[in-house]
């Protein structure tokens, strides 16, 4: 949430706890060392050291993800790797599940996926490393987007930090409040926090002009599981740095049915506009908006995957909404599972409204011109 070092929410895994756990795993020999932590803020996860080679173990709270909400997930990896898409494999226990339960947590156990993790100190919202990297990532992420067709499992039935496309998928205005109505309602510590905001009047203003851009468009945006997550930091590399590819793709953590151009327009939340720097640059955006590592992006993707007119034209309207339906969901989290007033308030002050607002700057302006400019120039038939 900001660009300060935080003690993490969750205990490290230890040690002991992993050797416990990876008893449950036939195919994994005994744990002898952990050898890396990760950062992230949402659970615990490291890399251990076994006499059989390493694997990546992950523990959330159940409150976050049971272990059949887990599978959700693992079952979309496997069809992305049945059809050529390089995932990390994840490793089903003795009794042939995907995950494991155990008091209040649940883990997941993957393999070691092949590539050089080279962003893995980077957070959310930091740009490439250089447009290389942002055309590698554009081109896996349109194979992943053809790998993805024809899996047609539900929605995913997660409801804390779950990234959606439901919420503004709707005709009229009135229809977008009546979901975020249910939504919230179906989400008790999401309603005790909302019930002191006036957030109707919120997302009338903040949010909903951009509904109106986005309203006549949506008939055109083809249901497709997605990543939801596209960031450089889940993405493993191989190549030089003159010729980059993406070799593993990972975290499917947010993964769930919603559409390409929610896809694409997460990939450009992620990585194109530096979020946590923008408060010390406040008079000249711009430079802070990485518009020649989008153009690589969307033109590596366009090459293999090409949108149509109409998607092209829908992802400058859908892009100030894309990071609506997860700060939500971060706010319930924050507020019903963390209990930090103070990352309640950024989630909705500053991620859920900030951000829509933004788009308003001029900055955000810019950034929305040069993708309505494309959509002009560069759009083309989409094969089916």
């Amino acid at each position: 949430m900001g660009l300060d070092v935080v003690t993490p929410s969750w205990p490290s895994l230890t040690l002991d706890e992993v050797a416990q756990l990876l008893r449950h795993y036939p195919q994994v020999a005994a744990a002898t060392r952990l050898a890396w932590h990760s950062p992230r803020p949402f659970s615990s996860a490291c890399v251990v050291d076994t006499e059989s080679g390493p694997v990546f173990v992950k523990r959330l709270l159940r409150e976050i993800r049971t272990a059949d909400e887990l599978a959700e997930e693992h079952r979309f990896m496997a069809h992305l790797r049945q059809h050529g898409l390089a995932v990390s494999v994840v490793l089903n226990t003795s009794d042939g599940h995907s995950a494991h339960a155990a008091g209040e947590w649940t883990y997941e156990v993957h393999r070691i996926g092949q590539g050089v993790d080279r962003y893995r100190d980077a957070t959310s919202w930091t740009p490439f490393a250089n447009c290389a990297d942002a055309a590698a990532a554009g081109a896996a992420l349109a194979r992943l987007h053809l790998a993805a067709r024809g899996y047609d499992a539900p929605a995913r039935s997660v409801k804390l930090l779950a990234s959606g496309f439901t919420l503004f998928h709707a005709e009229e205005p009135q229809e977008v409040l009546s979901r975020m109505e249910r939504y919230i309602a179906q989400r008790p510590a999401l309603a005790d926090y909302l019930a002191a905001r006036d957030w109707r009047h919120d997302v009338t203003q903040a949010l909903l002009p951009f509904h109106a851009q986005l309203r006549p468009l949506l008939h055109g945006l083809q249901p497709l599981w997605t990543h939801n997550d596209w960031h450089a930091s889940n993405l493993l590399w191989q190549g030089s740095e003159a010729a980059p590819a993406v070799a593993t793709v990972v975290d499917f953590g947010l993964s769930d049915r919603t559409c390409a151009v929610y896809d694409l327009a997460i990939a450009i939340e992620r990585n194109i506009i530096e979020w946590l720097a923008l408060p010390q640059q406040p008079d000249n955006q711009r430079p802070l908006v990485h518009i020649d590592q989008l153009d690589a992006l969307l033109d590596a993707y366009q090459a293999l995957a090409p949108l149509s007119a109409l998607e092209a034209q829908a992802l400058p309207a859908l892009l100030p909404l894309a990071h609506a339906e997860f700060a939500l969901s971060e706010l319930a989290y924050f507020h019903g599972v963390q209990k930090s007033a103070e990352n309640a308030s950024l989630a909705y002050d500053t991620y859920f409204l900030g951000h829509a607002e933004w788009f308003n700057s001029d900055a955000g302006r810019y950034l929305l011109a040069h993708l309505r400019q494309r959509a002009a120039g560069l759009a083309t038939p989409k094969e089916s």
